[in-house]
């Protein structure tokens, strides 16, 4: 039996425009007496039908909503149709021909599936749980992704930002054939994968995130465009995605800095492999030069003027609505170094990927940038995330990774 969910009055018009997120405080009534997580249906105070969600009081959203059809009938089958239809939105890049064999399958809400991250790397696929509702809906996606995609391993973990606070275990899990197994992470091997002409092996099951941060794919092919004979500098560099795009592209040099030292030694590995592939120019690994420690305060040592291009991909400053001024005060203070550390017409390609930081707000934060930095700022490029994590414009928070190249003019 589904609850029945009344919205107090006023609460309901963004829900009415396909938001998916209610929290307590909009809930005027719920009949029966909750007693377990399950599907409702939600009324306007009028008796107007909303929608159908499903409501967990133990989550931090209480009612995730999932379909406005008074009619549809939510349950397994309803998930499994979810996961169904994400997977086949996605089907131009399983296309003979395809540049990559990497890729977001599930986005999340985005794909009304609340808490799922789902990413395929070549033959295996992982899933990154950041909700009750993808706890309780696990088993229904691994069967649907087993039976349409028939993946050799699927390996299951917990988002640690959302573990403690809805509840979850942080208990990494292996799928095989949809049926769960007991592995040995360290008998689990790394999986090379392809994107955009260049290798990368990731780790079996270690990693930040699910281990490689697919939603980048466009912009680092982007800012290959731009590296010809420049000297370069890779913040927050991670494992070298965007270092590997700059020495295919001909940078002159690359300096990468992270506070990760295996990170960075797992990037020269990478620069190795690539090199010895034929994906980069012969030479590279000379050109490129390592560095571990605070990502922000390695960048105020450095020289003024110095970089003819740098690429700026700080982690998550803004983690909530609260936490936003803090984090724009840092976003200012870090691409104003940024900025003083490039050459008179020399290119800046930052990013935030702080959902709570709106577009606007960034580009905004930017021009703070610039002015205390005695510079002037062309946008050149206006950047985002891969068309496999899409934007739902009735749900603004899915649109979570801004950038722009900049051109810093003296």
């Amino acid at each position: 039996m589904n609850y029945k969910i009344t919205i107090k009055d006023g609460k309901e018009k963004q829900l009415l425009r396909h938001h998916p997120w209610v929290f307590s405080g909009a809930i005027k009534s719920i009949e029966p007496k909750f007693d377990i997580a399950s599907w409702a249906d939600v009324y306007t105070e009028k008796g107007t039908f909303i929608a159908k969600g499903w409501y967990d009081e133990k989550s931090h959203i209480v009612l995730h909503l999932l379909s406005w059809d008074e009619k549809e009938k939510v349950g397994l089958a309803f998930v499994k149709r979810l996961a169904r239809e994400a997977v086949m939105r996605r089907r131009s890049f399983f296309r003979k021909g395809a540049t990559t064999n990497a890729f977001r399958l599930i986005h999340g809400e985005a794909d009304s599936l609340p808490g799922f991250a789902v990413d395929v790397y070549a033959s295996t696929i992982r899933i990154i749980l950041s909700s009750r509702f993808a706890s309780a809906f696990l088993q229904a996606v691994v069967e649907e992704l087993d039976s349409l995609l028939h993946p050799s391993l699927i390996v299951v973990s917990s988002d640690p930002q959302y573990t403690s606070v809805e509840g979850m275990s942080s208990k990494t899990r292996y799928f095989i054939s949809d049926e769960e197994k007991k592995m040995a992470e360290d008998k689990i091997e790394p999986v090379t994968i392809l994107e955009n002409g260049i290798y990368y092996e990731i780790p079996g099951t270690k990693g930040q995130k699910s281990g490689f941060y697919i939603d980048q794919r466009d912009n680092r092919l982007i800012a290959e465009g731009y590296a010809e004979g420049r000297t370069c500098l890779d913040i927050c560099s991670y494992t070298g995605a965007f270092t590997l795009h700059l020495l295919k592209g001909g940078a002159e040099s690359v300096k990468a800095i992270d506070s990760s030292e295996s990170a960075l030694r797992h990037l020269l590995y990478q620069v190795h492999l690539n090199e010895d592939k034929g994906a980069i120019p012969a030479g590279s690994r000379e050109k490129v030069e390592i560095l571990s420690g605070d990502c922000f305060e390695l960048l105020r040592t450095e020289e003024k003027d110095k970089y003819d291009l740098i690429v700026l991909d700080p982690p998550k400053l803004a983690k909530t609505k609260g936490s936003l001024e803090n984090a724009m005060k840092a976003y200012k203070d870090l691409n104003r170094v940024a900025m003083e550390k490039i050459k008179d017409g020399g290119i800046l390609i930052t990013f935030s990927c702080s959902g709570a930081l709106s577009r606007e707000d960034f580009k905004t934060v930017l021009s703070w940038s610039a002015k205390d930095a005695e510079v002037e700022a062309q946008i050149l490029r206006t950047l985002s995330q891969g068309e496999d994590h899409p934007i739902r414009l009735s749900f603004p928070e899915s649109e979570y990774l801004k950038g722009y190249v900049l051109r810093i003019l003296k």
